[in-house]
């Protein structure tokens, strides 16, 4: 599974740096000032959790367990979730389209999932 983490990780770095880069030079022309700050804090919390991926697929490999495999998959949860919201909001916010309540509903979904993968993370280090 550790190879998996790598791989995930990586792609979501590459896919924030993308992001990244759109939200600093073409987005800041087609919405508020805001909107674009939200969208920033969707793409560093994406890179964290990328960087968080890869570190958990080096210590799977030498420390394993189901754990820390559920810590994985909830940092990867919380991407979709906390930061998938953001750019979703972002994106209806540029078509100038009203953002439902649910969608802003899932943000804090995804940062519970982002506290739980840490929370796990430690668990399972403690527990080798």
């Amino acid at each position: 599974m550790h190879k998996t983490y790598l791989i995930i990780g990586s792609l979501l770095a590459g896919i924030a740096v993308i992001l990244g880069a759109f939200g600093a030079h073409g987005l800041k022309k087609i919405v508020a000032p805001e909107a674009v700050l939200s969208f920033q804090t969707g793409v560093q919390y994406q890179m964290y959790h990328a960087f968080a991926l890869l570190i958990l697929g080096i210590l799977f490999e030498r420390f394993g367990g189901n754990i820390l495999n559920l810590s994985g998959i909830l940092f990867l949860v919380g991407v979709l979730l906390f930061s998938g919201s953001i750019y979703w909001a972002t994106g209806l916010i540029a078509a100038n389209k009203e953002v439902p309540t649910f969608v802003r509903l899932i943000t804090p979904l995804g940062g519970l999932a982002f506290i739980g993968g840490w929370l796990l993370l430690l668990i399972g280090l403690i527990k080798k």
